[in-house]
């Protein structure tokens, strides 16, 4: 795990669940029996396959299979989770921003949203938020940006306490797969509130995400997922505090013929169908 800037996760002293499932994986951190109650309610426990901790200024990314999801837990109040997407049957097929908000008619997400491909396929859907409102505008904070605001903390000189923008994050994760800067596309940002003001210009909402707050996700197709816990781009803190986020994946099966992200938007269903045929 790419740890930067924060120190180690304290364990609150709360037992782990004494029965894991059966498949669980062998010599594997078991994080999520800690995380907040309220924030796992919902999910299948005994469908569990791993969870994880990353912590603030950490990256980390996975291949995901069509029919599986992830909780996205916040454990300190106020983080950022800014995310990208990448098909893993076909790489050249990703996430698409302007796509997505355009055919929902919106400019921030929220359960029944779906995160649409280039090539008009649901590639995940929100299905469980706590929050009501995940940034698809705001960016990344780069190396510049975050030099010129908090100062430059290379790890040869501060080691854990290094600073890392949340675009050297991605790119150090979308490389794992071939991937590259041209590859790098406009990222989701989990946990954080942008919205415009009379004069047209992007206000960012601090704290809006407290601890505990969840949002879910359900893979709709194989996907290659990149996260970066980095600050939002348009962060007004001037101090470097990235906050630690829980995640919890379990299989959850696809999208069922009632499914809520479905019956959204007729756009949505559409882009579930374009899916569904892919693997039919």
């Amino acid at each position: 795990m790419n740890a930067p800037h924060a120190t180690p996760w304290t364990e609150p002293d709360v037992p782990v669940a004494p029965n894991p499932p059966a498949t669980a994986p062998v010599d594997v951190p078991t994080f999520w029996p800690r995380f907040p109650a309220a924030a796992l309610q919902g999910v299948d426990t005994g469908a569990i396959v791993w969870s994880e901790v990353v912590p603030g200024g950490g990256h980390w990314s996975w291949r995901m299979p069509r029919g599986t999801a992830i909780r996205f837990v916040a454990l300190e109040d106020g983080p950022n989770l800014s995310l990208v997407l990448y098909s893993a049957l076909e790489k050249l097929e990703r996430y698409n921003m302007p796509d997505s908000l355009k055919a929902q008619h919106t400019a921030h997400y929220t359960r029944g949203h779906v995160l649409m491909s280039d090539m008009g396929r649901a590639m995940a859907s929100f299905t469980a938020d706590s929050t009501g409102w995940h940034d698809p505008l705001g960016a990344l904070l780069d190396h510049e940006r975050m030099t010129a605001r908090y100062g430059d903390k290379p790890y040869a000189a501060a080691r854990n306490g290094m600073h890392r923008s949340g675009k050297d994050g991605l790119l150090i994760e979308i490389g794992k797969y071939g991937l590259g800067k041209r590859d790098l596309i406009a990222p989701v940002n989990l946990f954080s509130k942008v919205q415009v003001d009379a004069q047209g210009r992007f206000v960012f909402e601090p704290g809006h995400a407290p601890a505990g707050s969840f949002v879910e996700l359900r893979f709709d197709m194989d996907a290659i997922l990149a996260v970066s816990a980095a600050p939002h781009a348009l962060d007004p803190n001037p101090a470097y505090a990235p906050k630690k986020v829980g995640l919890v994946a379990w299989r959850c099966g696809p999208a069922p013929a009632d499914d809520a992200c479905r019956a959204f938007r007729p756009e949505n269903a559409r882009a579930l169908h374009n899916t569904d045929m892919l693997y039919a």
